[in-house]
C-alpha cells in the first residue's frame, strides 16, 4: 500500500512539475486554446435545452416499476396522465354553455402532442357510458347522446346518464360543478419518436386551454406529472435569476475582499468559462437540463469561485513578498496544485457516488456535476493562474497584504483558543453535544413527500391550487394506487379470481388512507345486481361462471387486459405522503403474502402513487450507501494524499457532523429525502472537502517550517483561512436568497445548501484545528511531520 501510494504520489509530483513548464512557457497558445475551447462550447452551451422525462424521474430497476413497465400497455391511462378540470363558477355544469366549453376542450386536448388519445375519457368522448337495467334486458349507449341539442330535456337527460353511468365522483364532480378529462400521455410523441417535451406540453395547455376557455363563468384546473415537470421548467427563468443576483454578490464581496479588479473578475471570469464548458460539454454528450439539475450550474460556478479565492489570495502574498506577477502565479500553481488538485478529485468522486441511487435523474445529475468539477481542474487550476501571470493583483491589493503581513496583532488571533488544549477540548465537546443533538432530531427524518400536491411548488402555486380543488370535489383523488393482478390468460374473470379481489378490497376499506377502489369485480357485481331487478341482494360475486360472463359483456376500458391475464385494481388515496404510500404497501404485501398462489398474484404497483412507492423504497435504502461511498471516496482520496489516517479525521470530521446536523435540520423544517433533495447532502460534502484540505495543506506547511500549532494556526487563518470563511460566507449569501422562489424545491435548497456552507466553513476553522491538536498533541507528531515533509517536498 505504501509502495503503491508513493508511486501515485510521484505520479501526481512530476505532471505538477510538466504542467507547470507548459503552463507558463507556452502561455499564449494556451490562452489561444482556451480561448477557442469557449466559443465552441459556449455554442453548444447555447443550444442546451430543458430535457424532463416520466421513466427518468422513476426507479426503473425497482420490481414495482419493473412490474408497471411490462403491463404499461394495458394500463391506459394510469401512469403519466393530466386531469383538466372544467368547473362553472356559478350553478352547475348542466348549462349549454358549460357543455359547449367542455365539449371543446376535449376536442383541444385530443389533439395535443403526446396525448394517448384511444385512452382519452370525458363525458364527451364515446368510451364513457352508462347502462341501465329495463324489463328488455340492459341499454346503454354513450353519457352524451347522438341527438344532444342542448336543450333543457337533453340536459335533464345527461344529467340521468351520467348518474346512470357511474362517473359521480370520478369524471362528474359530486356537487355537478364540474367536470374531468382525463388525458393519457406517452412518454415519446407518436408523431416524432422524440421524448415528450413537458414544456411545450404545458405552454400549450395554457395557451390552447386555460387562457381561451377560462372566463367569469369557466374555470380551468390541471393536474398532473406533466403540468408539475412544466412549471418546474417555466421555473428556470427565475434559477438564473437568482444565479444572476448570486453572482452580483459574489462580484462585490470579491472586490470589497481582494481590493483588486483583476483579483475580481478573473476568478469569476474563470468560473463562468466552467459553466459555459459544463454546458457546452452535456450537450455534446446528448444531456439536458431535467428540473432537478438546473441548479448544478450555480454549485459548479460556487466551487470553481472556492478554488479561484485560494489562488488570487496567494498570488497576492507572493507578490506582497516581491515576487512579479508571472513568478508569483508559478508559485502560487505550485504551493495548490497538490491540495487542489485532490479537493476537486474528491469533490468529482464523491459526486459519482450518486450514480448508486437507480434513479435516472439523479445519475444525470452526478454526470453534470462531475463534468463541472472535472472542468473546473482547467478553467481555474491552470487557466486562472494563466491569466494572473499577465494582471497580477494591482497594486492596491499587494500594499493591503503587506499590511496584513506587517501588522503585529491580527482579528484572527481569536480562533487560536481552538488550537490549544483547552478552547480545543470545549470545541469538541460542543461539538459532540450537537451530534448527539443531530442524531435524535435527525431521527425524526422522513421519506418521501410530507405535503400534499406537489411539495415542489409552493401551497399556494396554481397547481397546487387546482390539485386542493380536485381533491375536494371528487370522490377519487388525483393520487391513484394500482395493484396489478395477475392470472393464467382467460382467468382474470373467474369466479376465484373475482371472488378474491372482491375480498382484497373489502380488506382495503379498513386501510387508513385508502379512500376507495374499483375493479372489474365492481363491474361484475353492480351488473350482476342489475340482472337481477337491482336488487342488492345479488350485488356480489356470483359463483355461476356463464352469470359472471354475462355481467362482463361490457367492461370499461383500464379494467381488464386483451387475453384476460391482467386484472388492475385502482386505489384512491386520501394523498401521496410516504406515510400513507408505507402504510398501503405494507398492507397489500400482507394480503399478497397469504393469498399469491400460482394461478394469482398481486403484483405492485402503477399509478402515480405506486411509482412514488417505489422511489420511496430505494431512497430509503440509498441515502447511506450514498453517503458510505461519498464519504469513503473523499477519505481514501485524503488518505493517499496526506498518507496519515489523523489527518483524514480532521479533515472529514466536520464535513460528517455538517451531514448530520443538515439531517437534523431536514426533519425540523418539514423537508423529506426525496429526489430533489437526497443529492445535497452530497454536493455539500464535495465543496466542503475543498475547505479542509486547503486548510490543512497550509496549516501543516506551517508546522513543517518548525512553527507551534497556535502561531501556525495564526498564519494559516492570516492567508488561506480568511478565504475560506469569505467563500463561505459569500456562497452563502448567494443562496440564501433563494427562498424567495416561488418554486419550493429551490428555496428548500437554498436553506440546505446555506446551512452547509456556513457549517462547513466554521468546522474547517474551529473543529480542524481542534481535531489537530488533540490528535498530534497539541504540537504535531514528528513522525507525521518527516512523512507529510517527503510528501510535500
Amino acid at each position: 500500500m505504501k509502495t503503491l501510494t508513493l508511486s501515485m504520489l510521484g505520479l501526481v509530483k512530476s505532471s505538477e512539475h510538466l504542467i507547470e513548464r507548459v503552463l507558463f512557457h507556452r502561455r499564449r497558445t494556451l490562452l489561444a486554446l482556451f480561448v477557442l475551447v469557449t466559443l465552441v462550447l459556449g455554442w453548444q452551451a447555447s443550444q442546451i435545452r430543458p430535457d424532463a422525462s416520466f421513466v427518468k424521474m422513476i426507479p426503473t430497476e425497482h420490481p414495482y416499476v419493473e412490474n408497471y413497465l411490462t403491463y404499461r400497455d394495458d394500463l391506459a391511462g394510469l401512469g403519466n396522465s393530466l386531469r383538466v378540470v372544467v368547473a362553472a363558477t356559478e350553478g352547475d355544469i348542466f348549462t349549454p354553455e358549460f357543455q359547449d366549453s367542455l365539449r371543446k376542450v376535449t376536442d383541444e386536448l385530443f389533439f395535443l402532442p403526446g396525448v394517448d388519445r384511444s385512452a382519452l375519457a370525458s363525458i364527451w368522448t364515446p368510451n364513457v357510458r352508462w347502462t341501465e337495467v329495463t324489463e328488455e334486458g340492459f341499454v346503454g349507449g354513450p353519457v352524451i347522446p347522438d341527438d344532444y341539442d342542448g336543450s333543457a330535456a337533453a340536459l335533464e337527460k345527461l344529467r340521468t346518464n351520467i348518474l346512470r353511468s357511474g362517473q359521480l365522483g370520478r369524471l362528474v364532480a359530486n356537487d355537478f360543478g364540474s367536470a374531468i378529462v382525463q388525458v393519457p400521455l406517452f412518454d415519446r410523441d407518436p408523431e416524432t419518436g422524440a421524448g415528450l417535451d413537458y414544456q411545450q406540453l404545458s405552454h400549450l395547455l395554457e395557451s390552447l386551454v386555460r387562457q381561451p376557455y377560462e372566463s367569469d363563468q369557466i374555470n380551468i384546473h390541471i393536474t398532473g406529472f406533466a403540468k408539475v415537470v412544466g412549471d418546474l421548467i417555466d421555473g428556470a427563468r427565475d434559477v438564473a435569476l437568482f444565479f444572476a443576483v448570486a453572482f452580483g454578490v459574489t462580484l462585490v464581496l470579491l472586490y470589497l475582499y481582494s481590493g483588486s479588479v483583476s483579483g475580481t473578475l478573473i476568478p469569476l471570469a474563470c468560473s463562468l468559462v466552467a459553466v459555459i464548458w459544463q454546458l457546452g460539454l452535456l450537450r455534446l454528450l446528448g444531456f439536458g437540463l431535467d428540473p432537478y439539475s438546473m441548479l448544478v450550474p450555480f454549485l459548479v460556478f460556487a466551487i470553481a469561485v472556492s478554488h479561484g479565492v485560494q489562488i488570487v489570495n496567494t498570488v497576492a502574498q507572493e507578490e506582497a513578498e516581491g515576487a512579479g506577477s508571472l513568478l508569483a502565479s508559478r508559485r502560487a500553481f505550485r504551493a495548490l496544485y497538490i491540495p487542489g488538485l485532490t479537493a476537486l478529485l474528491s469533490d468529482g468522486l464523491g459526486f459519482v457516488t450518486l450514480m448508486v441511487i437507480q434513479i435516472q435523474v439523479i445519475q444525470d445529475l452526478a454526470i453534470a456535476a462531475s463534468i463541472g468539477v472535472a472542468v473546473i481542474i482547467l478553467t481555474n487550476l491552470l487557466l486562472l493562474p494563466l491569466l494572473m501571470s499577465w494582471a497580477g493583483v494591482g497594486k492596491r491589493a499587494i500594499a493591503r497584504a503587506k499590511r496584513s503581513q506587517a501588522a503585529v496583532s491580527s482579528r484572527w488571533a481569536i480562533l487560536t483558543v481552538f488550537a490549544r488544549p483547552r478552547g480545543a477540548i470545549v470545541a469538541l465537546l460542543v461539538a459532540a453535544g450537537l451530534a448527539l443533538a443531530g442524531l435524535q432530531a435527525s431521527s425524526e427524518l422522513k421519506i418521501g413527500d410530507l405535503d400534499s400536491g406537489a411539495p415542489e411548488l409552493r401551497k399556494d402555486s396554481r397547481y397546487n391550487l387546482d390539485n386542493a380543488f380536485v381533491t375536494g370535489h371528487y370522490s377519487t383523488s388525483s393520487d391513484v394506487f394500482v395493484v396489478m393482478v395477475t392470472t393464467e390468460a382467460e382467468q382474470c374473470a373467474s369466479f376465484r379470481t373475482l371472488e378474491l379481489v372482491d375480498r382484497f378490497q373489502q380488506y382495503l376499506t379498513n386501510v387508513p388512507g385508502v379512500q376507495s377502489s374499483l375493479s372489474l369485480a365492481d363491474v361484475s357485481e353492480r351488473v350482476t345486481a342489475g340482472l337481477n331487478e337491482g336488487s342488492l341482494k345479488w350485488r356480489s360475486v356470483s359463483r355461476n361462471q356463464f352469470v359472471i360472463n354475462a355481467s362482463l359483456a361490457y367492461v370499461p376500458g383500464g379494467l381488464m387486459n386483451g387475453d384476460c391475464s391482467l386484472l388492475p385494481l385502482i386505489m384512491f388515496l386520501d394523498d401521496h405522503k410516504a406515510a400513507t404510500l408505507s402504510r398501503v404497501t405494507d398492507s397489500v404485501k400482507a394480503f399478497a403474502a397469504q393469498h399469491d398462489s400460482e394461478q394469482i398474484q398481486f403484483r405492485l404497483a402503477a399509478g402515480n402513487s405506486g411509482i412514488e412507492a417505489a422511489t420511496n423504497e430505494v431512497i430509503s435504502t440509498a441515502q447511506y450507501k450514498m453517503l458510505l461511498w461519498v464519504y469513503g471516496v473523499v477519505s481514501l482520496l485524503c488518505l493517499l494524499t496526506f498518507r496519515s489516517l489523523r489527518t483524514v479525521i480532521c479533515i472529514i470530521l466536520p464535513l460528517a457532523l455538517t451531514s448530520l446536523l443538515c439531517q437534523a435540520l431536514m426533519a425540523k423544517i418539514g423537508i423529506g429525502v426525496k429526489v430533489a433533495t437526497l443529492p445535497v447532502i452530497a454536493l455539500g460534502v464535495g465543496i466542503g472537502v475543498d475547505y479542509g484540505i486547503y486548510i490543512y495543506t497550509k496549516l501543516n506547511s506551517f508546522l513543517l517550517q518548525g512553527q507551534s500549532l497556535p502561531d501556525a494556526y495564526l498564519a494559516t487563518l492570516r492567508t488561506t483561512g480568511k478565504s475560506v470563511a469569505f467563500t463561505g460566507l459569500t456562497l452563502a449569501i448567494g443562496v440564501v436568497l433563494w427562498v424567495l422562489s416561488p418554486i419550493k424545491f429551490q428555496a428548500d435548497m437554498g436553506i440546505l445548501l446555506t446551512f452547509m456552507f456556513l457549517w462547513n466553513m466554521l468546522g474547517a476553522l474551529i473543529l480542524l484545528p481542534a481535531l489537530t491538536c488533540v490528535l498530534y498533541r497539541h504540537t504535531g507528531s514528528k513522525v507525521e511531520q518527516k512523512e507529510t515533509s517527503d510528501l510535500l517536498s
